[in-house]
């Protein structure tokens, strides 16, 4: 390997035997290895050619996603509106917490399937697609007219929005680098915080038009969102970028290059060989697999609960419905530049662990305070800033070390599928983990969350113990065993050359 530039050795390279990829942050590399010798197109510079991807991918799935989220945690804005007295609901009930639970089981079941069809169809026809469904479905909860109508319709947006995230996760971990992945998959992440600040401002915007055409605000909150989705749908079809091997906006050349980098850090990918649904039970025979399904499963519960409920529970420092939503926009935009900090410092640091178990800890100090603490306003503002900062901070990197640490297409597309799925499991329990009776100081919510945030970090260190154990293992042992290139592939992150990333 050549370049300008002293380079820095990457992190997590795949093996001495396939070849060894470094990183002068700038200028041009070759990779070198008996399988290999590329060098950057003459044409372009490494750093131009990262721009510009960057500038094909992240802009377009930070608002797919942006307004998936906003779809989906809506209602809590739409709760605060009316909605449940206009649709004959138990206002004070568990109606509404049903209305939240029905989302989950399609979206938890729909996630590994719609995986291996995004595969199969290139992402540039799946997203798009599913993104005008959750739309439509959008829309159409603004025109429901009973709970049994509100009920139809967050079901099939579960339907629809089922493979977003882990669809985007995977695509991004197709593109990048290990080390260079992090700030990345923060910044598509972050969309979730924009989308829970921008969704109270426009809820507080909408909100008053009240009355217009004989609708409610709350009613005019889905609509405008889910007409809003629609119309980015029909933008981005042509335009959505696809895997490095299919991507039209890069030169033959500079597409082989891509390629060759990525082998370079994490080995062939097998791009050309179809995910199938026998591939799931090969890939589930590793227990890591279940380990990342908890790590992000202990998070989803404190996430969706302060998603759904954050109105709810600005509400009882005695807020109207206006100052309700405009109040639930600072934790939001705190996440938002804490995440991107915390990102950037993995990347720099070129480490996982320690920036998921830090921010787990400020999530886990923040509901200490709720629970312990109830007359004191600020601090209690305080705190829920440190739960968004905390859980939406730890959220991107869990599962970027995870996806990043999965080699190949197929293990990549089911394990990041699983610990998506899996996770979103704990979806349910924070439906209900907030109920109306527990007002205002929700000890049984917070009690909740704090164990599950606790549970997340017990898997992170676990996961982290277990690849430690096995990177420690083959750096002992003879790594050319005679397997070829294809069998390497197959293994991805098992075969003896890969290491794993801290």
């Amino acid at each position: 390997m050549t370049a300008t530039k002293e380079p820095v050795a990457a992190h997590g390279s795949y093996g001495d035997g396939v070849g060894k990829f470094e990183n002068s942050g700038s200028d041009r590399f070759d990779l070198e290895g008996p399988d290999m010798s590329v060098q950057c197109p003459a044409h372009t510079t490494e750093r131009k050619l990262m721009s510009k991807i960057d500038w094909h991918i992240l802009p377009f799935i930070i608002v797919l996603y942006l307004l998936a989220f906003l779809d989906r945690v809506n209602i809590a804005n739409a709760r605060s509106f009316n909605m449940e007295k206009d649709l004959g609901m138990d206002v004070g009930g568990t109606q509404y917490n049903s209305a939240l639970v029905i989302f989950f089981p399609p979206y938890i079941l729909a996630e590994i399937p719609s995986n291996i069809f995004l595969k199969r169809f290139s992402p540039k026809v799946w997203l798009p697609a599913c993104m005008l469904g959750f739309g439509i479905i959008t829309t159409c909860q603004g025109l429901v007219q009973n709970f049994a109508g509100l009920l139809v319709t967050r079901f099939l947006l579960g339907v629809f929005e089922a493979g977003l995230f882990p669809g985007c996760f995977y695509l991004l971990s197709m593109w990048y680098k290990r080390a260079e992945a992090q700030k990345r998959y923060s910044l598509f992440f972050a969309s979730t915080s924009l989308a829970g600040a921008f969704g109270g401002l426009l809820a507080s915007a909408i909100g008053k038009m009240d009355g217009i055409r004989g609708y409610h605000g709350w009613r005019w909150i889905f609509i405008l969102e889910g007409l809003l989705t629609c119309v980015v749908a029909f933008i981005f079809y042509p335009y959505f970028p696809e895997f490095p091997e299919q991507a039209k906006f890069l030169k033959e050349d500079e597409r082989e290059y891509v390629k060759l980098r990525l082998q370079a850090d994490t080995g062939k990918n097998g791009a050309e060989r179809k995910t199938s649904f026998r591939d799931f039970f090969t890939v589930m025979k590793d227990y890591r697999i279940y380990l990342g399904g908890f790590m992000y499963f202990g998070l989803i519960v404190p996430a969706y609960g302060y998603a759904y409920f954050a109105p709810a529970i600005i509400s009882t420092y005695n807020y109207d419905p206006i100052q309700t939503q405009l109040h639930s926009v600072p934790p939001w935009a705190a996440s938002f530049g804490f995440s991107l900090v915390i990102a950037a410092l993995s990347d720099k640091f070129r480490h996982r662990a320690f920036f998921a178990l830090a921010p787990l800890s400020l999530a886990i100090s923040g509901f200490a305070i709720l629970l312990t603490i109830h007359n004191n306003t600020p601090v209690q503002y305080m705190a829920l800033c440190f739960v968004t900062m905390g859980c939406y901070g730890a959220m991107p990197i869990i599962i970027c070390w995870f996806a990043m640490n999965l080699g190949g297409h197929h293990r990549r597309a089911i394990g990041t599928a699983w610990q998506v799925g899996f996770g979103n499991i704990g979806g349910i329990i924070a439906t209900f983990a907030f109920l109306a009776k527990d007002k205002p100081f929700y000890i049984p919510g917070y009690s909740i969350c704090i164990a599950f945030t606790i549970l997340s970090g017990i898997s992170s260190v676990l996961y982290l113990l277990s690849i430690m154990r096995d990177n420690r293992r083959r750096a002992k042992t003879v790594t050319n065993v005679g397997l070829t290139e294809y069998e390497k592939s197959e293994l991805g992150d098992l075969s003896p050359d890969f290491r794993y990333m801290y």
